[in-house]
């Protein structure tokens, strides 16, 4: 007698399409603009909009206009989301596959090689310095890690340095923001860049440099009629989080390989 078979999971179908699978694939490095989508996949901008707006649909994927040029958008894979997806994908299939929940496996940082990181945004006051401190605690200072901006402020944004200090127990009130030109001439393997304007004019540190691009609204700017408050600063850190510790995850996995 036929048995109605279950259908899979939605992301197992929607990431087994082989374009919306190098979507999430290029996106899982760096928030891009659906331009840059269209020269790297090599298809059609009307077909990668088509299936960009599936994922987007999904919750998979976001989209966010840019600080940069209001006419662009950034898209942006949410990660947490794919890890909790595909953890109930392996337990549809069967539950013996799945032991352990996919966000309580940290990366080993005790068996990551030296890496140098520079996190940069405009005025190195909130974002990029936040970005520095999680990376720095989260690695266990075994990375080298700073940050930097194009118009540096006179002083951190006393919201940055309080979240930091009351979410994270992490203490920055004597940093003072940098300027990118301090760093001429310094080598980076990473280079990751939190604000679409920085995106524009940060220089290139040389080869073998990685850049990544994280856009996010910068949580010290009046917007909607309000001056910012501790809650902007909050959803702020805590996604900056989200992206450090699957930064660490993905360095981790490339040290750690025969």
């Amino acid at each position: 007698m036929y048995t109605a078979q279950p259908e899979p999971p939605a992301f197992v179908r929607l990431a087994a399409h082989p374009l919306r699978w190098r979507l999430l694939t290029q996106l899982a490095g760096s928030d891009l603009r659906v331009r840059e989508l269209v020269a790297r996949i090599g298809e059609p901008q009307n077909l990668v909009s088509y299936h960009l707006r599936l994922l987007r649909d999904a919750a998979l994927v976001t989209a966010r206009r840019s600080n940069a040029d209001a006419r662009d958008s950034y898209h942006h894979l949410d990660l947490d989301r794919c890890a909790d997806a595909l953890w109930s994908g392996g337990y549809a299939l069967h539950p013996s596959l799945v032991t352990c929940s996919t966000g309580s496996r940290p990366a080993d940082v005790r068996q990551m090689l030296s890496v140098s990181v520079l996190f940069a945004c405009t005025g190195n006051s909130a974002r990029s310095p936040i970005a520095e401190a999680l990376l720095r605690n989260r690695s266990e200072n075994r990375l080298d890690v700073v940050s930097a901006g194009s118009h540096p402020k006179s002083q951190l944004h006393p919201l940055a340095v309080r979240v930091l200090h009351e979410q994270y127990g992490i203490d920055i009130a004597d940093q003072r923001p940098r300027h990118l030109d301090t760093l001429s001439g310094s080598r980076f393997d990473y280079v990751i860049t939190l604000c679409d304007k920085v995106r524009e004019v940060c220089p290139g540190f040389g080869d073998p440099t990685k850049k990544v691009h994280w856009s996010f609204p910068d949580p010290a700017a009046a917007r909607a009629g309000r001056e910012p408050d501790y809650s902007d600063f909050l959803r702020i850190a805590t996604d900056i989080d989200s992206r450090v510790r699957h930064l660490l995850a993905m360095r981790a996995s490339k040290d750690n390989q025969p």
